[in-house]
């Protein structure tokens, strides 16, 4: 199956998400975190926090959720057919339990290889805070095969 390269620099549709508290504790216990600052917002304010912070990749758990429906209906991508392939973080600024994020993404390239038999889907996505600050950016490669 080919996917379209036309379909480079396509906006995705724009999605918000509250990070609740009881969300990140529980993303913190399921990836072993054991730092207090997490869980305990006491210690998180005693840390200089002014709730509790975003465990380490929690940001990709939003747009996982998200339904993959642009890619799969406009792009074409099979959801049986795909794999994660790879997902990086560049940090801006620290988000907290309570902040309203807003996604902003974007397919960035599409490439094969082995002669088509592996397609990849490279998305960026901005995510900004409530005040319209710069939290992060988020990369995944997607991969079809």
């Amino acid at each position: 199956m080919t996917i379209n390269t036309k379909h480079i620099g396509m906006r995705m549709p724009v999605f918000t998400a509250t990070a609740d508290a009881w969300r990140l504790r529980f993303f913190a216990k399921a990836i072993g975190e054991t730092n207090p600052v997490y869980f305990d917002e006491a210690a998180a304010h005693d840390a200089g926090h002014p709730a509790l912070p975003l465990p380490p990749t929690f940001l990709f758990s939003f747009e996982f959720e998200q339904s993959s429906t642009a890619l799969r209906d406009e792009v074409g991508i099979d959801p049986s057919r795909i794999l994660h392939g790879e997902q990086t973080f560049v940090y801006h600024r620290m988000a907290y339990a309570g902040d309203l994020l807003r996604y902003e993404g974007r397919i960035a390239d599409i490439y094969s290889k082995k002669n088509g038999a592996l397609w990849f889907i490279v998305r960026e996505t901005r995510v900004t805070n409530q005040r319209g600050e710069h939290v992060a950016d988020l990369r995944t490669v997607i991969i079809q095969r």
